[in-house]
């Protein structure tokens, strides 16, 4: 029998659909204008590129998740109308779909709203002009405030944050360009200090995939509000290849015209710049960024719960919550969430086999939603543990000049998926209907 997670789910109605510009564009957007994804876009980069090579590969970036991570869990969500756990049980199986995608994208969300408590954490402490170091009972306190108040908007109000998301990711873009139009003198001036393009490519492309990968996989679930392949293509390329374009680009040159203009900035990260204008104009960006990040962080906690309700049906939905917020408070806390290197590298080594073995699944079924699957699927497994190894592979002591690792665990997924399935390790289709037909087109 099928499990209760794929039976009580039915499809999005047609009805209940609409353009791209109305969800898919304007929500991707808004996940790249928060401040965590362009906040280290400049380290490892400008230092070692022109500003047109990092610029180009910002391009590339965006064109790369559209294409691999995005545009198959788009149409599947489109087609079949069913969200990412439900898809996810013919790519793992129906027994193998509960950890992954199901619960692992909890767990990821997790991790996210972690970042992004230590990050709205600091910069209200900054703006208070408090020392913002982490693990102080200050930034405990105010960490704590944020994460649980956040987490309560996640489980009672989300419908609220929803309506006020396009004024909120506003907000951000607002004060880009306010900072891009200050600093834009020195931009021209700007001259790398090393000559390393590929390193810098590298290092762009690991950080744009890293930071999308779990984005990328939720494209089922933005593809089931979808009308059509238009909406798909379309939602994706605005919303995900031109939003990583400006929200990276612009504080990227930001960072350049900057240090050129101020040259006691020592630091390549975006906050460093904010802190340069001084006086009132640093103190309310500071307060406008920590106000912008309400709609990422109410939608991990939002995210996270539905994920481990849906999974864990015997867990209510707060408790569920509220004891993945605290685990994020602890790493926000503590101060592991700042590391944001670290994190995208992780994302990316998680989630880029699961978007290649879900490309690789969707390819071999004929460009259709094959159904679920019996079981466990193997050749699904298979091709995350290796596309994970591979992406984490630099923390296991292996040198194996793939970078980005970010978009090499998803080719190895790809290919491990297609070896395996190929092979005959993918199990028998379950002969139980289901809300619909596997393949609807």
């Amino acid at each position: 029998m099928l499990p209760a997670y794929i039976t009580q789910t039915k499809p999005n109605p047609a009805s209940h659909r609409a353009p791209w510009f109305t969800n898919t564009a304007p929500t991707y957007a808004g996940v790249f204008l928060w401040i965590v994804f362009y906040q280290t876009m400049a380290q490892g980069t400008i230092d070692r590129a022109s500003l047109g090579v990092c610029i180009a590969a910002l391009a590339a970036a965006g064109l790369i998740c559209y294409a691999l991570f995005y545009y198959v869990p788009g149409m599947l969500g489109m087609k079949t109308g069913f969200p990412l756990y439900v898809i996810g049980s013919s790519t793992f199986g129906t027994l193998g779909g509960y950890p992954m995608p199901g619960l692992f994208m909890g767990l990821l969300q997790v991790g996210w709203f972690a970042v992004g408590t230590f990050t709205s954490t600091r910069f209200i402490l900054m703006g208070l002009g408090l020392d913002p170091t982490a693990g102080t009972p200050t930034f405990w306190l105010v960490a704590a405030l944020w994460a649980y108040i956040m987490a309560t908007i996640g489980i009672l109000g989300i419908q609220y944050v929803a309506r006020a998301s396009l004024f909120l990711n506003a907000i951000p873009l607002l004060m880009i360009l306010v900072v891009f139009f200050r600093v834009q003198g020195g931009i021209s001036q700007h001259q790398p200090t090393l000559s390393d393009n590929w390193g810098a490519i590298a290092t762009i492309l690991q950080t744009v995939i890293g930071f999308f990968a779990t984005a990328g996989a939720a494209g089922v679930d933005f593809g089931m509000n979808s009308r059509d392949e238009r909406d798909v293509r379309l939602g994706g390329l605005v919303g995900i290849a031109g939003a990583i374009l400006i929200a990276g680009g612009l504080p990227l040159l930001s960072v350049a015209g900057a240090r050129v203009l101020n040259p006691a900035i020592s630091s390549y990260s975006y906050d460093a710049v904010i802190g340069s204008m001084g006086g009132a104009m640093a103190t309310s960006m500071f307060f406008l960024f920590a106000l912008a990040s309400i709609v990422p962080a109410c939608f991990c906690a939002f995210i996270a719960g539905n994920s481990f309700a849906t999974m864990l049906p015997g867990v209510s939905r707060s408790l569920s919550t509220l004891v993945g917020v605290t685990i994020a408070l602890v790493l926000a806390g503590t101060g592991v969430a700042a590391d944001l290197p670290g994190v995208f590298g992780l994302v990316g080594a998680s989630f880029g086999p699961i978007c290649g073995a879900m490309v690789a699944d969707y390819w071999l079924s004929g460009f259709r939603w094959a159904g679920p699957r019996e079981g466990i699927n193997w050749a699904g497994y298979g091709a995350w543990a290796l596309g994970f190894i591979v992406g984490i592979s630099p923390a296991l002591n292996l040198n194996l000049g793939v970078e980005p690792l970010a978009l090499s665990s998803f080719v190895v997924g790809f290919a491990v998926y297609t070896v395996l399935a190929k092979a005959g390790l993918q199990p028998r289709l379950v002969s139980e209907p289901v809300a619909i037909a596997a393949g609807q087109s």
